[in-house]
């Protein structure tokens, strides 16, 4: 019988995924659908960062560049802006190929950088790129400037687009539904993919050059191949994430790819707990959830405790924000759902001494 127990775990979760989006809408409505789609491309994101950060242990603060070129291909391959109406299958892959590119030529030049060295690089290369877009509308207008490109395709395949209303089994499925259940996927296959590196020998690399990388090329590593396809692979989930973005809004601006978004991405992984791929889905959902519910809710309870509202409800947000951060690293340094290497690291040593002896014992059993 416990032979099949995770079996049906999973199944039990496959099923509520699969059904989420109906009870999000039944109990709150389509917004909050609306916004678990958010979820899931930020997730996304931040699985591509984990790579970087909780892998390889390469503190990148300008993340949400990648992101910005996944976005921008596919708004100038599919939108009016060119005249270019490519396919999704098309689109999607080469914004994940640009952004790859990108990923290298920030990871190139940075080889022997390490810690705050190199987060100040991957900050300037992230606000570089937040520029650049900004500016490029002259003397040739390519990204429209600050007002950004609209009217951008929907993301669709063949003559099925994921923004129209669909039918199927006669249950109704609206455009929010629609792009959960394909962000879903592709947040699935970007987690199966995560962990399959995890614990392959690239994985095993990038955990040994985290940990100490003058040990890791003094056994073998080549240090600089390994560092670059880590930014490589990061890269390529962050413009995936962004091509979908770009087609699930139908507009972007550079103002949607500022340093804030980089450090929410961060906080993600850091605050799930970095290497973990369940604790950075866990960052991901609340980092995207809480701040809504601050949002729709401060307000309101402000009114009904004081009859007014005495703190702005985005700056109570953003100070819950900055508490949050605050306790969970005095009190959780691993993250709310750290991998057991990472929570062995920091345990102290009787901890650690107990822990492997009711290993023992229990293996004795």
């Amino acid at each position: 019988m416990k032979l099949h127990r995770p079996a049906n775990r999973h199944l039990l979760l496959a099923l509520a995924l699969l059904v989420l989006p109906f009870v999000i809408d039944a109990l709150f409505g389509h917004g909050w659908v609306r916004i678990a789609d958010f979820a899931l491309l930020y997730i996304m994101l931040a699985l591509g960062l984990n790579i970087v950060v909780g892998y390889a242990g390469l503190l990148d603060l300008g993340y949400i560049a990648f992101f910005a070129v996944g976005a921008y291909t596919y708004a100038l391959l599919g939108s009016p802006q060119f005249g270019l109406h490519w396919p999704m299958y098309v689109v999607l892959p080469l914004g994940a190929l640009f952004a790859c590119f990108f990923g290298v030529l920030l990871g190139a030049p940075t080889l022997r950088l390490r810690g705050d060295y190199l987060a100040i690089v991957t900050l300037g290369f992230g606000e570089i790129i937040r520029i650049f877009m900004n500016n490029l509308n002259a003397p040739v207008n390519i990204t429209n400037g600050p007002q950004g490109i609209s009217s951008i395709d929907p993301l669709h395949v063949g003559t099925f687009s994921f923004a129209g209303q669909h039918e199927l089994f006669g249950i109704g499925f609206s455009s929010v539904h629609q792009h959960y259940y394909l962000f879903l996927a592709f947040t699935l296959l970007v987690a199966f993919v995560s962990l399959r590196l995890q614990h392959s020998r690239i994985g095993r690399a990038w955990m040994a050059i985290r940990e100490d990388e003058v040990a890791a090329n003094a056994m073998g590593i080549n240090t600089r191949n390994i560092k670059l396809l880590a930014f490589a692979m990061g890269a390529t989930f962050g413009g995936i994430s962004g091509g979908l973005f770009a087609g699930f809004q139908g507009f972007v601006s550079p103002e949607s790819f500022s340093l804030m978004e980089s450090i929410m991405v961060l906080c993600m992984v850091v605050l799930g707990g970095m290497g973990n791929i369940t604790g950075v889905v866990l960052g991901g959902v609340l980092l995207v959830v809480l701040p809504e519910v601050f949002r729709h809710g401060a307000g309101p309870l402000q009114q009904a405790l004081f009859g007014k509202i005495v703190v702005d409800p985005e700056s109570l947000r953003m100070l819950m924000f900055g508490l949050a951060l605050i306790l969970v690293m005095l009190w959780r340094p691993a993250g709310l759902w750290p991998s057991t290497q990472r929570r062995r690291e920091l345990m102290p040593d009787e901890s650690v001494a107990q822990q492997e002896q009711d290993t023992v014992y229990d293996s004795a059993k």
